[in-house]
């Protein structure tokens, strides 16, 4: 087993980890709780299914695009399974962070507020992570893939890590007047990343 086919190994167990962690927070309403009906109280806990559907597609989104990066790559140095290791530190940490949302979502003020600033600095150090991770492997050609064009590859890092760590840092800021708004910004984040943001391109042919 090849060292980048480990690195992927492990780093799919760490992503299946934290995003089956997501599903521990939604609540099965008890009867004896109920103070109406079932509907109702399945409605009232809208912050965590939200929560839940938001970080379930960016965790999905990350181990999509990780997969894309990592097809790319050769080989991988230590530097690599380091940068990686900061990457899957700061996701592991989503789950948490859902839960903390979810939780003070519908409670507004200050708190709602703090839970919304946490939410997006976790995820705001999940994208530096990553745009790390993209830019050290796309400014050492030798260790791309054959075939692959390191120079599309780093065109590829406005696009792929720079316009995501501008769009982060923009979620904090939503995050100090607005949790719910937070929230939206963050799914509207990953419906960008849905789509491919790195070209490969082809290696120009040697004469």
């Amino acid at each position: 087993m090849s060292e980048t086919t480990r690195l992927e190994a492990f780093s799919d167990g760490v992503l299946a980890i934290a995003i089956t962690l997501l599903v521990l927070d939604l609540r099965v309403p008890l009867e004896d709780t109920l103070h109406g009906s079932l509907a109702s109280a399945l409605a009232d806990e809208w912050p965590a299914y939200a929560a839940y559907v938001t970080s379930f597609l960016v965790i999905g989104i990350i181990w999509v695009n990780h997969h894309g990066v990592f097809s790319l790559v050769n080989r991988v140095d230590r530097v690599t399974l380091f940068l990686n290791l900061l990457l899957l530190m700061a996701v592991v940490a989503i789950p948490f962070t859902t839960a903390l949302l979810s939780e003070y979502l519908r409670a507004g003020g200050r708190d709602a507020r703090t839970a919304a600033l946490v939410y997006s600095l976790v995820m705001l150090a999940m994208s530096v992570a990553f745009a790390g991770l993209f830019a050290h492997l796309a400014r050492h050609a030798e260790r791309l893939a054959d075939g692959v064009d390191p120079v599309a590859v780093r065109r590829s890092i406005v696009r792929f890590s720079a316009v995501g760590l501008l769009l982060y840092v923009g979620t904090v800021i939503v995050a100090l007047f607005s949790a719910p708004l937070c929230l939206i910004a963050h799914f509207l984040i990953a419906l960008y990343y849905c789509f491919q943001q790195i070209r490969p391109g082809r290696r120009p042919a040697e004469a």
